[in-house]
């Protein structure tokens, strides 16, 4: 694994100098866009707007539209903006898990320790399972600042970032019914079906299966067959049938 962010956890006046690892990988397949007469790969280029023509990456900057004129900004203009945020993740306050919602949940990491700081990271790691809580905090990755949750999980700590506030878009424009009569058997019925299917909460008995369907199909093409297309008609239950429909699914 390749570190993508070198810098420091924050823990009081403790610095934990740590690096940091993307946690997941992409279980889909990957696909080329092609041209479907002569399945050449499509390039996508870098083109200049007014001239036409491609633009290397050493020429690429970031601007940013202010007043009908581009600001430009260079890498020290963004690390001058909060350098202690581009090298530190400041642990702010203390939370339980169970107090976040998972809409605020985004893309979570590995924290490994750096040389001289195993021993802060490990008390920083036990610190956080004996007392069950997460340390929260912001810090700045790719130009972009992130709030932050850091967790024990195990023997290592993991990082999750977290959505602002702001970013959450306001359900109220949603058509959500307010109110509807639900009859206690209905009631009753549902949440004897959820009891019956209640387990302990696995990940490993769920995979990533349309991947595996779609490989099948992709062999059977190199073969020269042709894959056999399965309709699905999704029939919605009707307010009225509801009470029959929770009977079938316990029977």
């Amino acid at each position: 694994m390749r570190a993508i962010w070198t810098g420091a956890i924050g823990f009081g006046l403790v610095n934990i100098p740590i690096k940091i690892y993307s946690a997941t990988q992409s279980s889909s397949l990957d696909f080329d866009m092609l041209d479907r007469k002569d399945h050449a790969n499509i390039k996508y280029k870098r083109v200049n707007e007014n001239t036409g023509k491609e633009v290397e990456w050493d020429n690429i900057v970031k601007g940013f539209m202010l007043k009908d004129k581009y600001i430009v900004l260079e890498d020290a203009d963004f690390e001058e903006a909060m350098p202690e945020k581009t090298k530190m993740i400041s642990l702010q306050s203390f939370v339980k898990l169970e107090e976040i919602d998972s809409i605020y949940f985004d893309t979570p990491y590995y924290l490994e320790p750096q040389k001289s700081g195993e021993k802060a990271y490990q008390l920083l790691l036990k610190a956080l399972q004996k007392s069950k809580t997460a340390g929260l905090g912001t810090f700045v990755m790719r130009n972009v600042e992130n709030l932050a949750i850091i967790k024990a999980s195990d023997q290592v700590l993991i990082l999750n970032k977290l959505r602002f506030d702001e970013e959450i878009r306001n359900p109220d424009e949603l058509k959500i019914p307010s109110s509807a009569k639900i009859s206690k058997a209905e009631m009753d019925m549902a949440l004897q079906l959820i009891k019956m299917n209640s387990n302990e909460f696995n990940i490993s008995r769920f995979k990533n299966e349309y991947s595996k369907e779609l490989l099948k199909i992709i062999n059977q093409k190199s073969k020269g067959k042709r894959a056999t297309i399965r309709k699905i008609n999704v029939e919605n239950t009707k307010a009225t049938d509801l009470l029959e429909k929770l009977k079938a699914s316990l029977a």
